[in-house]
């Protein structure tokens, strides 16, 4: 999972890349943004990206002298470019800092998941195992199901059941459940297990959590039943996702 940091000056501009983009499904996941070079600076230095994403004209310090230092910091930190064909020039000099790619305003959602998924293989990144699988639920043609994966999306870490969802669509329980398994080949609990595996994934691969709050904080009943689940679908234990030899003990 690629770690990113967004950096744009304009407000409504910042918060639609960050809230808009699944940036899941493109493997990479937000972990700062700021409003200009200088504030990014600072972000950076506290969560380590890999990954800047940076308009080229910003106030205080642009994309370019932002670009610059972080080549004198962290050269492994790769970074695009937003810019607009008024900013041509910014493109030019951009590739003459062996920025790593560049998109034009408004942003290409298929354009940018290409140079994310592509720097991720640079990277030797794997995208999370059921990114592809769950993205396609949600562009699913069926309104029911959309729905069903907005609820899932949104309340992932409690305790959720098919049920209250197909009333408030007013539809049966069986209908639902039919339509779910035609689109997407899967049930509801597989669906919500898959998608609680995939935040779990993250928590571990942070080296932060142990085991059991890993489970606790992604909506599973308890320790063991985290552990079978994983196992089920993932065909390992969770202890095998910790970075190194990891924790095995929970």
């Amino acid at each position: 999972m690629l770690k990113l940091v967004i950096v744009e000056d304009e407000d409504i501009i910042r918060r639609g890349l960050i809230e808009t983009i699944d940036w899941q499904e493109m493997g990479a996941e937000v972990r700062g943004s700021a409003a200009d070079g200088e504030e990014a600076l600072a972000v950076i230095s506290k969560v380590s990206p890999d990954v800047v994403l940076t308009d080229v004209r910003m106030p205080v310090m642009d994309g370019l002298e932002l670009a610059r230092k972080l080549q004198e910091i962290d050269s492994s930190i790769q970074v695009i470019f937003l810019t607009s064909h008024a900013d041509f020039e910014y493109a030019r000099e951009a590739m003459r800092l062996h920025v790593d790619d560049y998109l034009l305003k408004p942003v290409d959602e298929d354009e940018l998941s290409a140079v994310m998924k592509r720097l991720a293989e640079e990277r030797g990144e794997t995208s999370l195992p059921f990114a592809e699988e769950l993205a396609q639920a949600k562009r699913s043609q069926n309104p029911y199901v959309r729905v069903v994966m907005e609820v899932i999306e949104k309340n992932w870490q409690q305790r959720i059941s098919l049920e209250p969802i197909a009333d408030k669509q007013q539809v049966s329980v069986s209908y639902l459940s039919r339509k779910l398994k035609e689109e997407t080949e899967n049930t509801f609990s597989s669906l919500l297990a898959k998608y609680r595996l995939q935040q779990s994934i993250v928590m571990l691969k942070e080296g932060t959590w142990r085991i059991y709050e890993v489970a606790e904080e992604c909506g599973f009943s308890d320790y063991k039943n985290f552990c079978q689940v994983f196992k089920k679908y993932l065909g390992m234990a969770p202890g095998e996702m910790l970075p190194g030899e990891g924790r095995k003990d929970g």
